[in-house]
């Protein structure tokens, strides 16, 4: 078993949803904590729950803006140590149908999804690999990063993640640095939410049928903390993928052997 007290934690959407999940968890072992969140409300009422188990410091942080990121990196290791756990969760669910999708909207879920878990790894894996002690990263990215659906907007930026972490667990492991990348189903949180105060100039938002739909999906599924443990055995495993249930595993398995009998028989061997 990992010896988890003594390590420093920094986790984007740390204030809520699967963030909250994830620090809560590492919090009873003795992990500090660097929460970053955009909703500052959420930011102060972590610290005032998790305060009480560890050091916990916060800092609001739209993980698109590459200098705050790291100016934020810089205070949270003046304050706390230096990071050894990297937890690239912030996210938004977005939904456009293809005739109203416009740049607007592939620039906001691009920028939050994508390019804020590559702003995390290009600030924090050097730093890492620097001080050459190791460490781990977690990137949150969907069971639609493994099967697609029709919401061409999430998933094409979850599918990114789930590549993106698959590469760096192979290109990191030199350096001791492991990677997972989280890929849950439905998990009982306020991401609609986020996504609508984000998204609501880019012009994102669902029909009021399909809406309810999504939360009532969302509503049905584990809470954060169960996600939260999930989360830290994954990490004990150094599991690649973790995944929070099985709801999916009969597409993925559609999806492999579509794929494999994609392949032409005589260039695969495969008859």
């Amino acid at each position: 078993m990992r010896e988890w007290k003594g390590s420093v934690a920094f986790i984007t959407g740390g204030g809520q949803g699967i963030g909250l999940g994830i620090a809560r968890a590492l919090a009873k072992r003795g992990v500090r904590l660097a929460l970053a969140d955009i909703d500052e409300a959420a930011l102060a009422s972590g610290k005032g729950e998790l305060a009480a188990l560890t050091g916990v410091e916060t800092y609001r942080l739209d993980v698109r803006d590459r200098e705050a990121f790291a100016a934020v990196a810089d205070e949270a290791e003046s304050s706390l140590g230096p990071v050894d756990l990297l937890f690239n969760n912030a996210g938004i669910a977005p939904y456009s149908s293809l005739p109203r999708l416009q740049y607007e909207q592939w620039d906001l879920v691009m920028g939050v999804n994508v390019h804020g878990v590559i702003n995390g790894v290009q600030t924090f894996l050097p730093r890492m690999i620097e001080r050459g002690k190791g460490g781990y990263v977690v990137n949150t990215a969907s069971g639609a990063g493994l099967v697609a659906g029709p919401n061409v907007l999430y998933t094409t930026s979850k599918y990114a993640i789930v590549g993106m972490s698959e590469s760096l667990k192979h290109a990191a492991a030199k350096y001791g640095i492991d990677v997972s990348v989280l890929c849950p189903a439905a998990v009982a949180t306020n991401i609609l939410r986020s996504t609508d105060t984000l998204g609501s100039a880019a012009g994102l938002g669902q029909r009021a049928a399909a809406r309810k739909s999504t939360e009532d999906y969302i509503s049905t599924g584990l809470s954060i903390d169960v996600v939260g443990e999930m989360v830290l055995a994954g990490m004990e495993s150094k599991a690649t993928w973790i995944l929070t249930d099985s709801e999916i595993a009969p597409y993925v398995k559609m999806r492999a052997e579509a794929l494999l009998d994609a392949f032409p028989a005589a260039a695969s061997g495969v008859s």
